[in-house]
């Protein structure tokens, strides 16, 4: 080595050590909760999706998160968590979105993500799941049962679970006409929680429904007590959110999950890499955004291929949960032939389907 190329060597090692080392700060990223982190249902399974991008993400990201957050309380915990220096907000609940887009307003720097909800600002986008799909194939997997006289557990008469109840019964008639299973007029009787989470009146219009005959009980809360009751009274049941079987529902057929996951790593993505712009993200089996559990074995082989066929179609973007014809349950077409709901009467739905015996609460 010469001895001006060792001088200009030993420079750059001195000038590098002055400077110190380069340290990239991280992206602080904040997320509030319904419930608790363990409510084996819907708060659980973002609770899993935030650690699975935390699992991806590592070093780049400083998560925090707030639990069993309820609706009076959501402006103050956002804004704690704006105010604190977090760029990246994800209100994880449709009660959220009013008190997000006011914090949003104030802190026009900082990334706020709404889930479930239908409102968006300069700098809040909103995200949801088609779950309708899960539904529509536990609903067609139950029709090729047999099963005809199913009791469903409902939560809120808002058109999230509306839709749900909705491309259910279309699946569940779609299996039934397919199996060649004479059937009722109605096949589908909803009784209300007015809830999202209420273990105690799940557990008991579960089992009311149970006595009553109901051949198969629909879980829609977010925890699995209204498919534990059934399994109690020897009656099937059908999870939502999280894999029921898991949580000691075994009787489940199959469960219908959410998967966040994904989502929430491709977000933060974006905002670290300067990219993020506020959005209105409705996707499902095509984009990973939901899941359906194992089958039991309970559910024939036969069967379970037919369901998976249909979601492998979902899969390539193919949607058919809410494909009409489709009934309200005064027998008028809202959904003509072939034709499929846009995003937008998904997202306002407020007319249950032929088939369905029970009507929306005031």
């Amino acid at each position: 080595m010469s001895r001006i190329v060792r001088q200009l060597f030993l420079t750059l090692i001195i000038l590098g050590l002055a400077a110190g080392p380069v340290c990239a700060e991280k992206l602080k990223v904040a997320f509030v909760f319904l419930s608790t982190i363990n409510d084996m249902g819907w708060t659980q399974a973002h609770y899993d999706g935030m650690k699975y991008a935390q699992e991806k993400l590592g070093d780049k990201i400083e998560i925090s998160y707030t639990e069993n957050i309820k609706a009076p309380d959501a402006e103050r915990v956002i804004r704690d968590y704006a105010s604190q220096g977090y760029k990246l907000i994800f209100g994880t609940t449709f009660e959220y979105m009013d008190p997000m887009l006011l914090v949003a307003k104030d802190f026009p720097d900082v990334a706020f993500e709404h889930c479930s909800g239908y409102k968006t600002g300069p700098n809040m986008g909103n995200y949801f799941a088609k779950m309708v799909q899960g539904e529509y194939l536990a609903g067609y997997m139950a029709g090729l049962m047999g099963y005809k006289n199913v009791g469903t557990v409902a939560t809120n008469p808002i058109p999230e679970p509306i839709r749900g109840i909705n491309a259910f019964t279309h699946g569940l008639l779609t299996g039934l006409d397919e199996a060649k299973v004479e059937h009722g007029d109605t096949v589908n009787t909803v009784a209300w929680l007015k809830a999202w989470r209420d273990p105690i009146n799940e557990t008991t219009v579960a089992d009311t429904l149970s006595k009553r005959g109901h051949d198969l009980i629909r879980q829609m809360a977010d925890t699995p007590d209204s498919s534990i009751a059934a399994c109690n009274n020897k009656v099937p049941a059908i999870g939502y959110g999280s894999n029921a079987a898991a949580f000691g529902a075994k009787c489940a057929l199959v469960s219908t999950m959410w998967n966040w996951g994904p989502y929430y790593v491709d977000t933060i993505q974006q905002v670290l890499d300067g990219k993020w712009k506020p959005r209105e993200y409705y996707e499902g089996f095509n984009q990973d955004m939901i899941k359906l559990s194992s089958f039991s074995e309970a559910v024939p082989q036969a069967v379970q291929d037919k369901v998976m066929k249909k979601l492998e179609m979902m899969q390539q973007g193919e949607d058919i949960s809410l494909e009409g014809p489709v009934a309200d349950q005064a027998g008028k077409v809202m959904i003509p032939e072939g034709k499929r709901p846009t995003v937008p009467e998904l997202m306002t739905m407020q007319w249950l389907a032929q088939g369905v015996k029970g009507t929306l609460p005031q």
